[in-house]
């Protein structure tokens, strides 16, 4: 073991006696039957069925009808690709043709079926979709995050999942990283406050029909690698990484969470995936994880093959033609004496381990009536209300917001009247989309709603007008993981408003109106000319389905209790170093520090 390893290892073994002592949602549940089950089930299987049980694929294309039965496969993946069906019923119905022919076989050992749901059910058209963690990182609200979660999980069970691929606990350090929007604060104590609340609230009794199997996600790092670089090398210092990034995984291995996912990037330029001293010393070893780490997409091909079973991988996303290659491949490394049967048999173990605690053995099926609960007004509302607790006032120069509901209004910007373009990437499709779904509510819908004077819509922001306000909303197009990254492959992400979008502030604010600025991004931009131009300033993030929560604080209904989750930065060029301009290794100071926020009896210029 290097002096690396070995200084990850001590700096977990601190941490030990907490966790290890630490009450959770499992370890309530967690009793000596289940591990007794768990050990006969193990005793009877072949190395071919352990590997199945190790292996998740996809609904589509990565099997033939039959293969879940012949390949003793564990776990199933929905993702972009081929719907399961038009409705909840025909999702349901296509997961239980899968659940049936797991149970089968030989054993009848039930499937996981997983979905990234990370801000709702948010593949399924129609879905409550939530404000991405950002927005529930400056709400603040752990009370709030938990019945997100909680009606996250109802709506996926709906659907015929018992596993979330969520929630994402990174803490990210640049703002070029195309998944900032995923994590909930640049600080650890928020981060892991929210991710012990969403935890429980997906979880909670793991045997209910109502809950699901959260995953934390992803181990370690993700969020911090060198120029924001999604899959980059993170050359943090153990002592950093330990001190400043496992807290929230420490907590989510206190409260029970199920599975533990696996990153793209890499440190000591070792993948994450192969990353021994991480997953298995630090992570299974001095944090006492029990359940279940998982690989990202093609893990098994992409970062070493056998050296991430080896380095404590229990499940892999065999997708996109990896299966027979893992499974075969894995199968000759047993025999051959280069995996050994101890680490399948772990592996294995943790699976069934958390299969029996979802009570999958009892009841592998979800309940049909569950589908008449997907996207209902009580689930709105809450979402709606997230949305009112995530906005952040900037600016109100003047208290011009709240705004008179009898003013004549003109909302401009392609943003304004579209849900897919507010709610950002993973939603119904893993870029996102540029156009509206089905159930959401448009900012502009929720404003013409709550007005009661005239509003007149400016889609491409070039209008004459006299109104009395200009509400401007402006921002980024959706996008998800790579693609979001800015400076890579020719991304076409900036970090300031696009000329298009600046053009619609300048435009309006040269004819005299009073302009309110709403921003829907899913990071801090560089705003700082705009932000001078405008009277009043708000972050929206990507406040997904509920549009109408943003109409709802700009007139007054409810104030202003967001608080920005990240530090706002200042220039361009305070991006020059390896990190954003705001954290742990900075000394150039932010426009707004984190935890800032106006209210309506505190303005900026009071």
């Amino acid at each position: 073991m290097t002096k690396v390893h070995l200084t990850i290892l001590a700096f977990g073994i601190l941490l030990i006696g907490a966790c290890r002592n630490a009450k959770s949602t499992i370890s309530l549940i967690q009793n000596a039957d289940i591990e007794v089950q768990v050990e006969t089930l193990l005793a009877k299987m072949t190395l071919e069925e352990k590997i199945g049980q190790m292996s998740q694929v996809r609904h589509f294309w990565d099997i033939e009808s039959g293969d879940v039965t012949k390949k003793h496969i564990g776990s199933i993946i929905h993702t972009e690709g081929p719907l399961p069906g038009q409705d909840a019923a025909e999702w349901q119905a296509r997961f239980r043709v899968l659940q049936e022919e797991a149970l089968a076989t030989r054993l009848g050992i039930p499937l996981l079926l997983g979905v990234d749901a990370v801000h709702g059910q948010n593949t399924y058209n129609g879905a409550t979709i939530f404000p991405h963690n950002i927005g529930m990182g400056a709400t603040r609200n752990p009370k709030l995050v938990q019945e997100a979660s909680r009606i996250t999980a109802i709506e996926t069970q709906a659907c015929g999942f018992n596993w979330v691929f969520a929630p994402c606990v990174a803490i990210p350090y640049n703002e070029k990283w195309g998944r900032f929007y995923e994590a909930y604060s640049e600080d650890k104590n928020i981060t892991s406050a929210l991710a012990k609340a969403s935890i429980i609230g997906l979880q909670g009794d793991l045997t209910s029909n109502k809950t699901v199997m959260a995953t934390a996600k992803h181990y370690i790092g993700d969020g911090n690698t060198d120029f924001g670089i999604e899959g980059g090398e993170t050359t943090l210092s153990p002592e950093h990484i330990s001190s400043q990034l496992l807290m929230p995984y420490k907590t989510a291995v206190q409260e029970g969470v199920g599975a533990i996912m696996a990153s793209f990037n890499s440190i000591d330029h070792i993948s994450m995936h192969a990353h021994k001293a991480w997953i298995t010393d630090t992570l299974k070893g001095a944090l006492g994880f029990d359940g279940m780490v998982i690989s990202d997409w093609k893990g098994y091909s992409k970062f070493g093959g056998i050296d991430i079973i080896n380095a404590g991988i229990d499940m892999v996303m065999a997708v996109d033609g990896d299966l027979d290659y893992f499974q075969n491949d894995l199968k000759r490394a047993v025999e051959s004496g280069n995996v050994s049967m101890e680490r399948i048999n772990d592996a294995v173990r943790r699976i069934l381990r958390q299969k029996y605690r979802l009570g999958l053995f009892e009841n592998p099926f979800p309940k049909t009536e569950l589908s008449t609960n997907i996207g209902i007004k009580q689930h709105r509302d809450v979402a709606r209300q997230a949305v009112r607790e995530s906005l952040v006032l900037l600016k109100n120069e003047k208290s011009i917001l709240p705004l008179n509901k009898n003013a004549k209004i003109i909302l401009v910007g392609e943003h304004a009247n579209n849900t897919g373009l507010q709610s950002g990437g993973w939603t119904m499709h893993w870029q996102g989309t540029d156009t509206s779904y089905k159930g959401g509510t448009t900012i502009l819908e929720g404003i013409r709603k709550l007005s009661n004077g005239e509003v007149i819509y400016d889609s491409i922001g070039n209008q004459k007008s006299d109104a009395d306000v200009a509400i401007i909303v402006v921002g980024e197009t959706p996008y998800a993981e790579f693609f979001g990254d800015i400076g890579r492959d020719n991304n076409p992400h900036l970090l300031t408003l696009t000329q298009k979008h600046q053009n619609y502030i300048s435009n309006y604010t040269k004819q005299g109106i009073k302009v309110v600025v709403i921003l829907i991004s899913g990071r801090p931009l560089v705003v700082t000319p705009q932000l001078n131009q405008a009277d009043a300033f708000v972050a929206a993030w990507l406040p997904g389905s509920e549009g109408q929560g943003i109409a709802e604080v700009l007139f007054g209904d409810y104030n202003f209790t967001g608080k920005l989750p990240h530090s706002w930065p200042k220039a361009v060029a305070d991006f020059n170093g390896i990190y954003g301009p705001n954290y742990w290794n900075s000394s150039i100071t932010p426009l707004f520090s984190l935890g800032y926020g106006l209210t309506y009896k505190t303005t900026n210029n009071e």
